[in-house]
């Protein structure tokens, strides 16, 4: 099993439509088992993957668990959640859930609190931080768990990302972007050299590694590329490029992601290309998916796809079979 998260600390880069049309062409057209985990508060994923019948009997009728139950365990101080817990389906999207939580955001202090102390080697503050890692241990039967997180770079984005194998980085043309480069580089730095003071700290008080699910833990994440969203097209010679407004930021994006993600936090060989591939604009097609809660790419009429929206249909299979088949590549290469 391979844990994604996607993560960019930069909101409005449209990451949880992105996660859930790539993750449901991986299961779709390359027939993997898959499973997405909500762990954004605002739920956007759930909302997206699953009808709004099944979304009210998730927070009503209590009828699923959602990511929040994983925490109930560590608050009232008796470890790891006991027993399993079943995922929701997304008949459209073909992917199993882990339907996110309100309730997960009153969590934010308890993971900030316990990294304090778990990076001092202390075994309640890292059980807490790994708490995800623990989640993902209940999976092993997925082939990939895709990790829908918000844009921050606070205490539940850290613990997510600290229990995951990869990040891939959705990033929006401008300006800003840029900037949440160095901010995200700057961060892991900081979280990676206090994560292995903690385990090695602990280490040396109990003569014995840190375990979750009796498996020796360590620093594991590492950068596997990045696609560039949203920007606007134009047709030159018969090949889509960006309007010269978006140019010269997809441009100068590559220099600053070598320089503070792919130095830094990834082992995959020379030559590796981690730029996975371009979301342009899709424009009417977006909304006609979240109210359909399909991917966009097998958006059908009875969905309202008239006229010019079946190219847009078209070409969003070919842009996430793409994204696909790159994303791929990269994980074989590290392996």
């Amino acid at each position: 099993m391979i844990a994604i998260a996607i993560f960019n600390n930069k909101g409005g880069v449209g990451k949880t439509t992105f996660l859930c049309n790539l993750a449901a062409f991986i299961k779709k057209s390359l027939n993997k088992k898959v499973l997405v985990i909500d762990a954004d508060p605002q739920c956007n994923a759930t909302i997206y993957l699953v009808k709004e019948q099944t979304v009210f009997e998730v927070y009503t009728k209590k009828k699923h668990l959602t990511v929040d139950f994983f925490f109930d365990s560590l608050r009232k101080g008796k470890g790891y959640l006991k027993g399993s817990v079943s995922p929701i389906f997304s008949p459209r999207f073909e992917v199993d859930l882990i339907p996110g939580d309100p309730k997960l955001a009153l969590s934010e202090d308890l993971l900030a609190s316990d990294w304090k102390i778990g990076t001092s080697g202390d075994p309640r503050g890292l059980q807490t931080t790994f708490v995800f890692r623990d989640m993902l241990g209940r999976f092993q039967n997925y082939d990939y768990v895709f990790f829908d997180v918000g844009p921050s770079l606070g205490a539940i984005n850290r613990s997510v990302l600290i229990s995951s194998d990869f990040f891939l980085m959705p990033m929006s043309s401008d300006i800003f972007s840029l900037m949440a480069i160095s901010n995200i580089s700057l961060s892991l730095t900081k979280w990676k050299k206090g994560l292995e003071k903690g385990l090695n700290d602990y280490e040396a008080d109990e003569s014995e590694p840190f375990e979750v699910n009796e498996k020796a833990v360590s620093w594991r994440l590492e950068f596997i590329g990045y696609v560039s969203q949203q920007y606007t097209a134009k047709t030159v010679k018969g090949q889509r490029q960006p309007v010269k407004a978006y140019e010269h930021i997809i441009k100068k994006a590559p220099k600053l992601i070598e320089k503070e993600l792919i130095k830094k936090f990834s082992s995959l060989p020379l030559g590796t290309n981690y730029n996975l591939g371009e979301v342009p604009y899709l424009h009417s097609v977006v909304p006609l998916s979240q109210s359909a809660n399909a991917p966009i790419f097998d958006l059908k009429a009875r969905d309202g796809v008239v006229g010019s929206h079946f190219g847009k249909v078209t070409d969003a299979q070919k842009i996430y079979q793409t994204i696909a088949n790159n994303l791929m590549n990269n994980i074989r290469r590290k392996s």
